[in-house]
């Protein structure tokens, strides 16, 4: 069983850690950020940042990096987001 727990586990992290990169790469391509919430994305990673220190105090190295490349993929959207926009 705790082999399955941890496939379990593993997959949750992937997908969990690969949501936001179809809407990074949109951004990227198509340079418009118009539709992306800038709060929605602080919240993120802030969220999937408490879930890497959670993963530390744990010991757990499967919630450190996948929650890691969370907080790199939203951080670069949020990124992406200042640069991209608008202005008027």
């Amino acid at each position: 069983m705790k082999d399955f727990e941890f496939v379990v586990g593993i997959a949750a992290g992937v997908l969990t850690s690969i949501s936001m990169l179809p809407q990074l790469i949109k951004v990227i391509r198509e340079q418009d950020v118009s539709t992306i919430s800038p709060v929605m994305i602080c919240v993120l990673i802030c969220g999937v940042g408490l879930w890497c220190w959670y993963g530390a105090m744990k010991g757990e190295l499967p919630i450190m990096l996948s929650n890691g490349f969370s907080v790199i993929l939203n951080a670069t959207l949020l990124f992406c987001y200042f640069r991209f926009k608008r202005n008027g």
